[in-house]
């Protein structure tokens, strides 16, 4: 299986606001020298307590933020997030993410097929948008009419469907969730859980998923890496990792995170 993001040293650091006119400027750590692998067609699990540099990690993954030191490649080809939005264009048409809130990222202003075919129109997508966007709608579980609905119309779980559907509507081969069910109850985290399951199967796409709920890793994702303070302490095989940890860290993360069984209703 070949490596699709290759990720080296990523580190990521933020200037604190000085308080006194002679004051040193200092800094403060996000991320510290991560270095990631993750193969096409995989899961991998992001797990670590808040603060831990989950989320810095996937934006930097992303080029949705500039890396203070260290590389990135998606499929070979280095990934400069320093560069214009339109250089980077063919990153953004191999990705789609989606994040925690589902009614916050979506345009209460746009109707639901602006907002699922922006994408589309964006990145320069040829052949009939409107078509695509009825379609990925039906394929998340809605109905091809929502298109001309808005989304305060919606309830959360239907606004993370349309969510879902934007990030999949040019086809992506990377999804990246970060914390997409942890705003949902638990009976609709179980359905999006299993949705997201049966688009990666059909689709053949890489997951990366950010997540608190070890139960959504342990039933989504073949692979989990544990951060703690900017830093990755443990990675590995999801079963191995949560049924063997060999770090002290992740045992107690382990001990002190709820387990919700995602695949109940």
């Amino acid at each position: 299986m070949t490596t699709l993001i290759r990720a080296r040293g990523l580190t990521r650091r933020y200037p604190v606001p000085k308080t006194g006119l002679f004051e040193r400027r200092s800094f403060t750590t996000g991320l510290e020298d991560a270095d990631l692998d993750v193969r096409e067609g995989s899961a991998v699990g992001i797990i670590g307590e808040s603060g831990s540099g989950k989320s810095t990690l996937v934006r930097l993954l992303l080029a949705l933020d500039t890396p203070s030191s260290g590389t990135v490649e998606f499929d070979g080809r280095p990934v400069d997030a320093t560069a214009s939005a339109r250089s980077l264009h063919w990153l953004r048409r191999q990705t789609g993410i989606v994040f925690q809130d589902p009614y916050a990222s979506l345009d209460p202003r746009m109707s639901v097929g602006r907002i699922v075919g922006e994408p589309l129109w964006a990145l320069g997508v040829e052949g009939d948008r409107r078509a695509r966007v009825r379609e990925v709608l039906e394929d998340v579980g809605l109905e091809a009419g929502m298109a001309d609905r808005f989304p305060h119309e919606f309830s959360g779980g239907q606004r993370q469907r349309i969510a879902l559907a934007r990030a999949l509507v040019h086809r992506p081969r990377l999804l990246v969730g970060d914390e997409p069910l942890s705003a949902l109850d638990v009976t609709v985290r179980a359905q999006i859980l299993e949705l997201l399951g049966e688009v990666r199967a059909r689709d053949g796409l890489t997951l990366v998923l950010v997540s608190h709920d070890i139960g959504v890793v342990q039933n989504l994702c073949d692979e989990v890496v544990v951060m703690k303070d900017g830093r990755i302490v443990e990675e590995g095989p999801t079963e191995k990792v949560l049924l063997q940890p060999q770090v002290a860290y992740t045992r107690r993360l382990l001990a002190s995170i709820p387990v919700i069984d995602a695949g109940s209703s």
